[in-house]
């Protein structure tokens, strides 16, 4: 029988929003209910109460109720089923903008990581590898590909080129260990990077591996990472599943 929460039970509590906030309720609701889908306490299949009583209990209008939903629905985080409701799907893996490793990112957030290394060979480098790595064209690197998965499904797929001299690496250290962790425990630690993020459609080979349908929407990211003195380290290029995966990034004003 598909869980089902229960007004007594119910994920967001009337105390819990502010209405002197300028943040408008839908959002506040729909935070709160991705706060509580993340951490796991409301489960995957879980349904979601109808908008009315929701509204009711909460002292809003059916169309913030609705549009808080909406939010979680286009985030991939519910979804609405005829005759079933609306039903959590699967919470979103959300990574800070930072200097981190996905897998340091998913070990910390306790999405259990797993990796399959697809490939790891040494090749000549591709022009833009080269440029980005700033050695000369041509110059061989280690190129790695790898399929990153959390809580067991895909989640990422993953492409990297190292220069051949930095490090020497194995398939069970990549299956076993994030990348940058194998780079600092070699004595070389990332410090500063750039990186582009970016969005386009799966192709076929990628929506095969990553369990999507073709056209489906990929979150990408291109990096290059240099230790302390200024040497490049690693160039990376990654894609996402969009309805698995976001990118958080923090701002302030000036």
């Amino acid at each position: 029988m598909t869980p089902e929460l229960s007004p007594p039970r119910s994920p967001v509590r009337p105390g819990e929003l502010d209405r002197t906030s300028p943040v408008p309720l839908y959002f506040q609701v729909a935070t709160r209910l991705q706060e509580l889908i993340e951490n796991g306490e409301i489960g995957v299949g879980a349904r979601i109460e109808n908008e009315v009583d929701l509204a009711e209990r909460l002292g809003v209008s059916r169309p913030t109720t609705r549009r808080a939903i909406q939010y979680l629905v286009e985030r991939g985080m519910l979804v609405r089923k005829r005759g079933v409701g609306t039903q959590v799907v699967h919470p979103k893996v959300r990574r800070p903008v930072e200097l981190t490793s996905l897998y340091d990112d998913l070990v910390a957030a306790d999405r259990k990581p797993r990796t399959e290394v697809l490939a790891l060979r040494v090749v000549p480098a591709p022009d833009t590898v080269a440029d980005a790595l700033e050695l000369p064209r041509g110059t061989e690197v280690t190129w790695i590909e790898r399929l990153r998965y959390a809580g067991g499904e895909p989640l990422a797929l993953m492409h990297n080129a190292i220069p051949v001299d930095l490090i020497r690496l194995a398939v069970h250290d990549l299956a076993d260990h994030g990348l940058y962790e194998l780079l600092r425990r070699a004595g070389h630690v990332p410090r500063n990077a750039t990186q582009v993020i970016g969005a386009r459609p799966a192709n076929a080979g990628e929506a095969r591996v990553l369990q999507e349908k073709r056209g489906s929407s990929l979150l990408t990211m291109t990096r290059t990472a240099w230790d302390a003195g200024g040497r490049p380290l690693e160039y990376g290029s990654h894609v996402y599943r969009a309805s698995r995966y976001s990118f958080e990034i923090s701002v302030s004003a000036g």
